[in-house]
């Protein structure tokens, strides 16, 4: 497999968190272009991170500027609907 290209064994988690960055980013009344400058990120990669049709891995510590932004706890990213 070439090194541009990387199997994501949980590719479905990666949905779900981005599906509810998402949730949350719309229930707190704000942009992908609002929440990027709050959380210190560019839109196109908050807009990657959000879509259901791309995976994009991403670190803690911006998992933790995304939540600090939108005032959740961390964790309420990570719990998903069964």
């Amino acid at each position: 497999m070439p090194d541009n290209h990387i199997s994501f064994e949980n590719k479905d988690y990666y949905i779900e968190l981005g599906l509810n960055i998402a949730f949350y980013r719309k229930r707190a009344g704000l942009t992908q272009d609002m929440l990027a400058e709050k959380a210190g990120l560019s839109r196109s990669h908050l807009s990657a991170i959000e879509a259901p049709s791309i995976i994009r891995s991403f670190s803690l510590e911006i998992l933790f500027h995304i939540a600090r932004a939108l005032d959740v706890e961390p964790y309420r990213l990570l719990q998903f609907r069964d």
